[in-house]
C-alpha cells in the first residue's frame, strides 16, 4: 500500500455527502463527527483524544487528521519482550504518554480499514477504558473524501492515567489457547477471518507479510468469514441488516458462544467489534494469539482444505 499524498498545504476540498451512520456514536463515529471536533482534538485538554493507529508510520508522516496522535502499532502496542499485547502497566504508560486519562473520550482510526485501530479498541475494552470509539472508514476514507489533513505531528502533554487496569475489567472479551482447546468439539462457533487461502492451509500468512506459522490450516470446526465482508468498498461498515445476513447465512446466531481469530489478532478485532459492538452478540471473544500461536504449537489439531 502506497502512502496517500495530501496537497502541500495540507488542505483538501471536501467532495463527499454527509456521513450518517445507523450505529450508536458511543462506539462508532462518522468522519463528519470527527471533523466537527478537530479543534477539541488539537487541544491539550484531556476531554477528547484522536489516535491514528498504523502499522506503517509512513502513512501518518504523509498526512493525517489535524490533532491526531500517531501510534505505531508495532512499537507502541506490542509487548517488547514477548509475543503479547501490552500488560497493565505498559498500557497505562502508553495512554498517559498520549495525554489520556480515565475520563478521556478516545477516538481511534487507522490504515487497512481500521485493522490496527480496532485492535487498540479491543485492548482498551479488555482493560476497561470507559469511552473508546472507532472512526468509520478509517484513514483511507478520510483521505479519499477530502477531509482536512496536516503534516504536523501531535505530541500532547504526558499525564498520569488514573484508571484501574489490573486486573482487566473485561476478561470475557479475550480467548487464550486454553479456552480454544477447552471448547473444541463443543457448540462454540469459531470464526476464522483470514484469506480463504490461509484458511485452507495453502499459505500461512498474507502475501508480503514476514511473520507466520510453521503449519497452515485452521482450527477444527472453524467457519471462514473473511474480515472484509464486514465493510463496504469504501471501507465503512455495512448496514446492520447486511452485517446480520453475513453471519446468519453461516449459521452464527446472536446467542452463540463465538471465538474469532486471524493471524495475530488485528483482523479478527474488526470482526469482534462488528459482532460485539455493532450487532450486540452476547458472547464474543478475540483469540489474539491466533494462527501465529496455534499454527506453531506442538500437538494441537489442525484442519486443512475447505470446511
Amino acid at each position: 500500500m502506497t502512502p496517500e499524498n495530501p496537497p502541500d498545504d495540507g488542505k483538501r476540498t471536501r467532495t463527499d455527502a454527509p456521513t450518517e451512520t445507523q450505529y450508536s456514536d458511543d462506539v462508532l463515529v462518522t468522519p463528519d463527527w470527527v471533523d466537527a471536533r478537530l479543534d477539541q482534538f488539537a487541544s491539550d485538554d484531556t476531554d477528547l483524544r484522536l489516535l491514528e493507529v498504523d502499522v506503517n508510520t509512513a502513512f501518518y508522516e504523509a498526512g493525517h487528521a489535524p490533532g491526531a496522535v500517531g501510534v505505531d502499532w508495532r512499537r507502541d502496542l506490542r509487548a517488547a519482550d514477548r509475543h503479547d499485547i501490552l500488560g497493565p502497566g505498559e498500557i497505562g504508560e502508553f495512554l498517559g504518554s498520549c495525554g489520556i486519562t480515565a475520563d478521556t473520550t478516545v477516538v481511534v482510526y487507522g490504515d487497512n480499514s481500521n485493522w490496527f485501530a480496532a485492535h487498540l479498541y479491543w485492548q482498551l475494552t479488555y482493560y476497561g477504558h470507559p469511552d473508546v470509539r472507532i472512526m468509520d472508514g478509517g484513514r483511507e476514507y478520510w483521505i479519499d473524501n477530502g477531509y482536512p489533513t496536516t503534516f504536523d505531528p501531535v505530541d500532547p502533554p504526558t499525564v498520569e492515567y488514573d484508571g484501574t487496569l489490573d486486573p482487566p475489567a473485561r476478561p470475557e472479551v479475550r480467548a487464550y489457547r486454553e479456552d480454544v482447546l477447552a471448547t473444541l468439539g463443543t457448540d462454540t462457533a469459531f470464526i476464522d477471518v483470514r484469506l480463504p487461502e490461509e484458511f485452507r492451509g495453502e499459505i500461512t500468512k498474507p502475501p508480503g507479510i514476514d511473520e507466520g506459522a510453521m503449519r497452515g490450516g485452521h482450527i477444527p470446526g472453524a467457519t471462514n468469514v473473511f474480515w472484509a465482508e464486514n465493510v463496504r468498498p469504501d471501507g465503512r461498515f455495512k448496514r446492520p441488516d447486511e452485517l446480520r445476513a453475513v453471519y446468519e447465512s453461516r449459521g452464527i446466531e446472536r446467542d452463540d458462544d463465538v471465538i474469532v481469530y486471524c493471524r495475530i489478532g488485528e483482523r479478527s478485532s474488526v470482526t469482534w467489534f462488528v459482532l460485539e459492538e455493532l450487532l450486540g452478540y452476547e458472547h464474543v471473544r478475540n483469540y489474539d494469539g491466533s494462527w501465529t500461536e496455534w499454527g506453531n504449537m506442538i500437538g494441537v489439531p489442525i484442519e486443512v482444505g475447505d470446511e
